[in-house]
């Protein structure tokens, strides 16, 4: 019954999406929207997702890795901040797509630029960035009927994938911190939902946990934290952001007053006119960023 459910959230909240450009959605629509007190915006600077000439830049690879979980080979693709040295460690933040991309979504939000920009003005920690694939599928290619049973199951399969398999493989592979401190999940739209799931469902493997604009595969507050002692005890941020036109809020605001009622320290910040696009979610990767690790 609550597969059923979940697929029927889903697909009415992505009806819609089939008639838009890629990463774009529809505004509020008729879905109901919790009130709650939003935290501060302080809008990005201009040019923070634009390249600069004159500073340092890290690099993105794409690699591959053996998923037990699939039973088959994964492509990730993996930004390395400027200067990466092997004799460090590092800590890592996994960066999630959203339902209609996989491990190349995230480049179009330029996130080594914005990382890039932030290293060079000294406001972000010095940290690897991965970017997997969510459809943790034999065929894991952006294609087919995203509103499948088979599709949706793949997704959430994707957890024990990266807990099990990506995350020991990015530990064996690169020079990064192995603890719960030292690791991040954070992701847009779909991969927000993942996000909160699996970083909520798993505190001794995420200390931090972000949310851009996050769907309908998002669980509800009461399954996202049932021990509230335990998440203020392990949880070092819970912080998202959505648009105040992108009718998945409800996604968010649920939990933000969820979190308010039992004193879970939580950030939700509505973006001014936003939609359910990478305006959003780069003003996301660019402020969790500078929370993180510090």
């Amino acid at each position: 019954m609550k597969k059923v459910l979940l697929f029927a959230l889903l697909s009415l909240a992505f009806a819609s999406a089939k008639a838009q450009p890629t990463g774009r959605m529809p505004g509020f629509g008729n879905m109901p929207r919790i009130d709650v007190k939003f935290n501060e915006y302080v809008a990005a600077p201009d040019g923070f997702d634009k390249e600069r000439t004159d500073i340092a830049r890290g690099t993105i690879e794409e690699t591959t890795y053996e998923s037990k979980t699939v039973g088959t080979t994964r492509k990730v693709s993996v930004y390395l901040p400027p200067q990466y040295d092997k004799s460090k460690k590092y800590p890592v933040l996994y960066l999630l797509h959203g339902i209609g991309g996989d491990h190349k979504e995230w480049l179009r939000g330029v996130p080594g630029i914005i990382m890039d920009n932030l290293y060079a003005e000294q406001k972000a920690a010095p940290m690897i960035i991965v970017m997997p694939n969510g459809r943790a599928l034999p065929n894991d290619k952006a294609e087919g009927n995203i509103y499948s049973q088979e599709m949706q199951q793949g997704f959430a399969n994707f957890e024990r994938d990266l807990i099990d398999d990506l995350i020991p493989f990015i530990q064996s592979k690169f020079s990064t911190y192995t603890d719960q401190a030292h690791r991040a999940v954070a992701g847009l739209s779909m991969g927000g939902g993942q996000s909160l799931n699996f970083g909520l469902g798993n505190l001794d493997q995420f200390a931090y946990v972000g949310g851009f604009s996050s769907a309908p595969n998002t669980k509800r507050p009461e399954q996202l934290i049932p021990d509230v002692e335990a998440t203020k005890k392990q949880n070092k941020l819970l912080w998202m952001v959505c648009g105040s036109d992108d009718r998945l809020m409800m996604n968010s605001s649920r939990l933000k007053a969820f979190c308010d009622e039992k004193g879970v320290p939580c950030t939700l910040i509505e973006y001014p006119g936003g939609k359910h696009d990478f305006v959003v979610w780069k003003y996301g990767l660019y402020n969790f960023a500078q929370l993180i690790f510090k």
